[in-house]
């Protein structure tokens, strides 16, 4: 039983309020009475509100759901369904022109593109990777990557690999800062003479790319660089190991490169209790106060790690040059959905995780505001609003913050939200929720995974869809991210707010990524997900490459290019010729998805890990990942693509090929061959009740079996 006590008529885990008021609160000058008064009257007013918009996503979904069981047998009619949607309210006016009127954000988010990294806030030592990973060596992140398209090294350094390394890195400096009459790879001295970089004395070809320095300017420790907003620094050292043998003497090139991150309470977390909800909020406030430390083990001791400091530098008019050694910080709040056990309401009931997170989120980031040097220069608080459906919902959160804001004593429109257009209702109405929150936005961003679960859901009474890897190819997905850009130029983002695009999912396919995922910046997007330290670094390479903003204004003069018609293509199979052995395919790489993510979540709390896929590849996975497998077997399922004999037999061959991939985990749980494990069940139940489950989210089973298995601990 979990211990509670009672506050403002409140039932509080006892471990959850002994957090708030014992290291969230002091510092702040709220008093625990007034917090906790201020945080049951929010609850109280706004509860009610939350269960409405919910039911409304149930009505709205049971009318789509009977459209498209009365309109089966006839060829789909797409303006006849347009104004279904229009007649209901799911589709709602675009309404007039208008800009955002968003204040007081950091340059980070406002207007400098580069990448952003996603971790789990309850690993310390990802959160603190995470912040630090503002600052990469490119030298360190082509040596020990595919980046070249070279094998990963074994053994010793290998001394013709760190020679490629430092000439690709040469190959960058040209490209980004070119010199008049030379190259840096034939560089050979470095200097700074009347406030001008020299290189062999020989100029920039941008002078004005150059903009500090460490150390004695006739022989800098480092030169600092900028290209399109972001910042490279050179290294010189004759004692270290590369520079030693570098006929300039440079030991590395460190690229600015994870310029903002989000601290994930969402997700990539598995937190179901109070238990878990004080560990994530405990690793916020380290973050905030900017003395979070993880202890880990390196080399056979034992390593703390912590918050990077500042740089600081000389700059190039001879004063005084100070740049963030860590990256800006969003913390990523749940949705409207879910509840948690970790706060009961004055009926018993659990509260809206949603509504607690707002609270204790804003309460522990104003320890940050009152730091001269912390995350926010600004006086601003960051929080990413994920699964909103629609501007009615969008409009609740402003309600929320505007409350936490009263309570807390902040200025009105402190807290800045980011909103994820991941939901189909969202997507439709982007315009429209921008506007609802207008003040406050400085972040949209597009998730095509949450984005493709929730337009399976949406049309599951439509018909079958696509293989997965061909509702990819559809044209709705075009048009989705399109439009997510046009709309963000048109209510005024650039410059102000990040327009952002989804994961590269594949963490040790580096080449890949440099290959593919300059398409991002190309298509004007501020900011894109990375999957690590490592790939923010090779990101930021692209943002080298791209002037974003120069992008952005070439596509607002030009006007959209996508428009809400292309949102509503509803990606089923056009033929459903597909031989037993495809269907199966299908299938099992669903299920194995499913299964190598929920064992881990279910039995060891593990919210977000690299799962090897049926080809043994690694790829990242969390709950939006899982939504879309789990509802693309519940839509097979249910227009008769494949049975539940065959569902569960795949789930069962798959099982054991989950186990057979974990085996070199010590604390693995294996689900063969009784098949009759928590983990084993959430994943059958996931799958054999998805269209049952409100909008396809896998939250309401994953909690109600992770509780269950603590439980049974």
């Amino acid at each position: 039983m979990t211990a509670r006590v009672e506050r403002a008529n409140l039932q509080v885990d006892a471990g959850l309020a002994r957090f708030v008021e014992e290291a969230a609160l002091p510092g702040t000058g709220l008093e625990a009475d007034a917090f906790w008064a201020g945080f049951a009257a929010m609850l109280a007013d706004l509860t009610p509100k939350n269960r409405e918009l919910l039911a409304k996503r149930e009505d709205l979904q049971a009318q789509i759901d009977a459209w498209h069981v009365g309109n089966r047998e006839k060829p789909h009619d797409h303006e006849a369904y347009k104004a279904f949607l229009a007649q209901i309210g799911y589709l709602l006016p675009e309404g007039d022109d208008f800009e955002i009127t968003t204040q007081n954000v950091d340059p980070e988010i406002a207007s400098v593109p580069g990448p952003q990294l996603v971790v789990p806030i309850t690993n310390a030592r990802y959160a603190l990777n995470a912040a630090n990973a503002r600052w990469g060596s490119l030298y360190d992140t082509l040596y020990g990557t595919d980046a070249m398209g070279l094998p990963l090294p074994a053994g010793g350094y290998d001394k013709g690999r760190g020679a490629r390394v430092v000439a690709r890195a040469r190959v960058f400096l040209d490209e980004a800062f070119p010199i008049v009459g030379t190259s840096h790879a034939d560089a050979r001295r470095y200097h700074v003479q009347g406030g001008a970089l020299l290189v062999d004395d020989m100029p920039l070809a941008s002078p004005e790319k150059f903009v500090g320095y460490k150390g004695r300017a006739k022989a800098p420790d480092a030169v600092l660089l900028c290209n399109n907003g972001l910042h490279v620094e050179l290294v010189f050292d004759r004692a270290h190991p590369i520079g030693s043998h570098d006929q300039a003497l440079l030991a590395d090139v460190q690229l600015e490169s994870a310029l903002s991150a989000i601290m994930d309470c969402e997700d990539s977390v598995a937190c179901v209790d109070g238990e878990d909800k004080t560990l994530a909020y405990a690793n916020w406030l380290g973050l905030m106060k900017g003395d979070l430390e993880e202890v880990i083990s390196k080399g056979g001791r034992d390593v703390t790690r912590r918050l990077a400091q500042d740089r600081v530098y000389t700059a190039a008019d001879g004063g005084a040059l100070t740049l963030k050694g860590r990256a800006l910080m969003w913390v990523r709040n749940v949705g409207h959905l879910m509840t948690n056990p970790a706060i009961l309401n004055a009926d018993g009931s659990e509260v809206f995780e949603g509504l607690m997170d707002a609270a204790m989120t804003t309460l522990i980031a104003m320890h940050d505001l009152q730091r001269d040097s912390g995350n926010s220069v600004q006086g601003s608080v960051y929080v990413v609003k994920p699964k909103m459906h629609g501007p009615e919902e969008v409009a609740f959160t402003d309600e929320i913050f505007a409350r936490v804001e009263g309570f807390l004593g902040l200025p009105e429109n402190t807290v800045k939200i980011g909103i994820m257009d991941e939901e189909r209702r969202t997507s439709v109405n982007l315009k429209a929720c921008i506007r609802a929150a207008k003040a406050r936005v400085a972040f949209i961003n597009t998730g095509f995974l949450d984005r493709t679960g929730d337009e399976i859901h949406t049309s599951m009474e439509a018909g079958a869809f696509s293989r997965k890897d061909f509702i990819k190819r559809k044209g709705w997905i075009g048009a989705y991210e399109n439009l997510n850009v046009d709309i963000g130029l048109e209510c005024g983002l650039s410059g102000r707010a990040q327009i952002g695009k989804g994961m590269w999912a594949m963490p040790d396919m580096m080449a890949a990524m440099l290959e593919q995922k300059v398409e991002h910046p190309k298509s004007g997007a501020t900011c894109a997900w990375v999957p690590s330290p490592t790939a923010a670094t090779l990101h930021a390479l692209h943002y080298h490459r791209v002037d974003v903003l120069a992008v952005q204004a070439k596509l607002k003069a030009g006007g959209r290019r996508a428009h809400v018609d292309g949102l509503l293509d509803i990606p089923l199979a056009t033929y459903q010729k597909w031989t037993e052995a495809q269907v199966l395919r299908e299938v099992e790489n669903n299920a194995q998805g499913i299964l190598g993510y929920v064992v881990r979540w279910i039995n060891q709390g593990v919210g977000c890990s690299k799962v090897p896929d049926i080809n043994d590849i690694g790829l990242m996975e969390d709950r939006a990942t899982c939504r879309i497998s789990a509802q693309h077997v519940a839509n097979w399922l249910h227009h008769g693509v494949v049975d539940a004999q065959q569902v569960m037999a795949a789930l069962r061959k798959m099982a054991a090929v989950v186990d057979a991939q974990n085996a070199g985990d010590a604390e693995y749980t294996p689900m063969a061959p009784g098949f009759d494990g928590i983990a084993f069940q959430a994943a059958s139940d996931l799958v054999f009740k998805g269209r049952a489950q409100p909008s396809g989210y896998t939250e309401p089973v994953l909690h109600a079996r992770r509780l269950e298995l603590k439980a049974s601990l």
